[in-house]
């Protein structure tokens, strides 16, 4: 399956791009440039390595759309972004942000941990785009009720210590069964650049593996 239109800055900061040329970006991190060309940005959660103003004012023009979590809304507003450029949702909403692209929220959470606790009801996220759903999972554990998403990719953390590591990531990648799988949120802020290999051999060998880091 082509994977051309998927890139990663670095992290969990993902670039999409649809046929018509729009571009979308998940969590934007990082950047040492201002390509200033996002259509879309969506983010997960309030963390500084996946909420950052400063790499949205980097990749953002007057003109583009956020989706974000209802929970998010002050942390929004207090970067001095504009509540009327943005949707809020909860799990188990859904958006049409920009046309030809249908967002579904989906729940982020840690199991045993305490860093995303379930009450803050940060999200995941099911982009519909190009007769593809393309799965990109925010900073989350291996959740039962995330089990039966169907998607053609899924983005998956691999690094552990916030997120799944290597193995629950693939052991939950397996349970999905998209078509590709990108592990992404290793070697950088957590886990180590061994991380997506150790996924990959765990991988089940009929879903492809892409590394885009």
């Amino acid at each position: 399956m082509d994977t051309g239109f998927i890139s990663i800055n670095t992290h969990s900061s993902i670039r999409l791009q649809t046929k018509q040329g729009a571009v979308l970006y998940v969590d934007p991190y990082d950047f040492g440039t201002e390509p200033h060309d996002a259509d879309l940005i969506l983010v997960t959660h309030a963390h500084f390595d996946h909420f950052s103003p400063d790499d949205i004012a980097k990749v953002g023009t007057p003109n583009t759309t956020f989706v974000l979590p209802d929970t998010c809304r002050a942390d929004f507003v207090g970067a001095g972004l504009r509540e009327d450029d943005a949707t809020f949702l909860a799990p188990g909403e859904r958006a049409t942000p920009i046309p030809g692209v249908e967002v579904e929220a989906v729940p982020a959470y840690n199991v045993s941990k305490r860093f995303h606790p379930k009450k803050n009801a940060w999200l995941g996220y099911v982009i519909q785009m190009d007769g593809l759903r393309v799965y990109v999972a925010g900073d989350t554990d291996d959740l039962p009720e995330n089990r039966s998403i169907a998607c053609d990719v899924a983005l998956v953390p691999a690094g552990g210590t916030y997120t799944m590591d290597a193995r629950q990531a693939a052991a939950f990648v397996n349970a999905l069964q998209p078509k590709v799988a990108i592990p992404e949120h290793y070697g950088t802020v957590a886990g180590s650049p061994d991380d997506g290999k150790t996924f990959a051999s765990l991988v089940d060998p009929s879903i492809e593996v892409v590394f885009k880091l």
